[in-house]
């Protein structure tokens, strides 16, 4: 894909079809060629930048359609270029008319991701924040929401810019000793470099360590509901979402393959993943759901291991699967409205890689509230809301990970008293991966890659 920044370029904004449809145009020309379809009380050419104008598209004498249009001039505007936004009806026909009319003036119909693309080569915003326009749209609860927006409004930029000023502080000072090699002079104090090279790597080891929240949060929470056939899987999570996902029945087996359904608790999105119950079974059918099971299994980030016996051991239950360290493993102990009352009391589990017992009733209800909290808990999205800066890019975290070896391996040949030209060789790695989440370092190929992900319009 070619982008040819100085081309006037135009898409629809938002859906076709609907009520209204904006239509954003961005270049040198925009207002210029507007001016040739628009008729209002003044010429756009003569109007001043972020102001609205009711008026006609016009094809000639025949009028397309009334609309509203929206003026921004450079560098005052989403791209830094002069940018004009069309109001319209959405009709389909009236779209692709307007649409017509500007591309017989030359202007160009843009790719994806091509608006927020000339953002960022303009410095309207850098890398991160142009990814988390994208985040913003595609956001699905509030978390997600407000992890994106925390991350356009720039506070995770400025943490980046903060590390990357404190490496380049280090390499300088590192660089400086190169320069004057012969003189056997040290400009960075070992011990205070030392410190300033710890401070930077727990920052980055933190940010990197946010990412597993910050995905869960921006993807939602993968939750494996897994037992014996008739525990009462399907009827639970028909339960958590609220409408009939997942068919029941007494007959062992009737869940065959996996059902997945997505639930909003406490502003996060769980997908549930209904699976066929963990048994031997000669039955082929079977036994493939059961192999999909143990792929939901590795996948999630909650294990509800379903039972209806508070004695049963997990290893007996579970077919072998062990959870790793991140997973979590809550015990479920349906079916308590069969019974004896002084059974189901909320208990610590003693028993290994299990994290808490619940016990409920999925066909009433009782007790259902208490594993909604339980799994809030476990992913608790106050830190979004607070502002706090969260890694939920895939991207951004293999790029950390690699400034934490980076700067790992400077302080390893800090204590062992390496030279200075290979401690400055990995701090100029650090800056080369903090920079490239940024956008300060990157390539057209990385960009056609983010960009492309991007809707038609942004």
């Amino acid at each position: 894909m070619f982008f040819n920044d100085e081309d006037t370029i135009i898409a629809p904004a938002t859906p076709v079809g609907g009520a209204l449809c904006i239509i954003r145009m961005s270049g040198e020309r925009a207002i210029e060629v507007s001016d040739a379809v628009f008729r209002g009380r003044r010429a756009l050419r003569d109007v001043a930048t972020a102001t609205v104008h009711y008026g006609d598209i016009v094809d000639g004498a025949e009028v397309v359609d009334d609309v509203l249009v929206s003026v921004f001039r450079a560098p005052h505007s989403y791209t830094g270029e002069n940018l004009v936004e069309i109001s319209a009806h959405g009709s389909r026909y009236v779209v692709e008319r307007i649409l017509a009319l500007f591309t017989r003036q030359g202007v160009r119909m843009a790719y994806a991701g091509e608006f927020t693309r000339r953002a960022f080569v303009a410095g309207r915003m850098d890398l991160s924040q142009a990814e988390a326009v994208a985040d913003i749209i595609a956001a699905e609860s509030r978390a997600a929401h407000a992890v994106a927006s925390t991350q356009m409004r720039g506070a995770y930029s400025e943490e980046l810019r903060a590390l990357r000023d404190k490496s380049l502080h280090i390499t300088s000072l590192l660089e400086l000793e190169l320069d004057f090699s012969e003189e056997d002079v040290e400009f960075a104090d070992r011990e205070n470099l030392e410190k300033l090279l710890q401070q930077t790597y727990d920052k980055v080891v933190a940010l990197s360590d946010s990412f597993s929240l910050g995905n869960a949060l921006k993807e939602g929470v993968g939750v494996a509901i897994v037992g014996r056939p008739n525990v009462g899987k399907s009827t639970l999570l028909n339960r958590l979402v609220g409408e009939e996902k997942a068919m029941v029945s007494d007959i062992a087996g009737t869940t065959r393959d996996t059902i997945e359904a997505t639930c909003n608790i406490g502003g996060v999105v769980f997908r549930f993943v209904d699976t066929a119950g963990l048994h031997s079974t000669d039955d082929v059918l079977e036994r493939m759901g059961i192999e999909r099971t143990s792929e939901a299994l590795r996948k999630a980030h909650i294990i509800l291991w379903l039972t209806d016996d508070a004695a049963t051991q997990m290893n007996e239950d579970m077919q072998g699967y062990m959870p790793s360290a991140e997973q979590t493993v809550y015990k479920v102990v349906t079916k308590i409205d069969l019974l004896d009352c002084g059974l189901h009391s909320d208990a610590a589990e003693s028993e290994e890689g299990v994290s808490r017992v619940i016990y409920l009733s999925a066909k009433t209800g009782e007790g259902v509230d208490k594993l909604q909290q339980a799994l809030q808990s476990r992913f608790d999205a106050q830190t979004a809301y607070r502002g706090d800066v969260v890694v939920s890019s895939q991207r951004h975290y293999e790029a950390l990970r690699a400034s934490a070896e980076s700067l790992s391996a400077t302080l390893s040949a800090l204590h062992n008293g390496l030279p200075t030209d290979l401690l400055s060789e990995d701090i100029r790695q650090v800056l080369y991966y903090l920079g490239t989440i940024t956008g300060e370092i990157t390539s057209e190929d990385i960009l056609q890659n983010i960009f492309s992900h991007f809707c038609i319009g942004k």
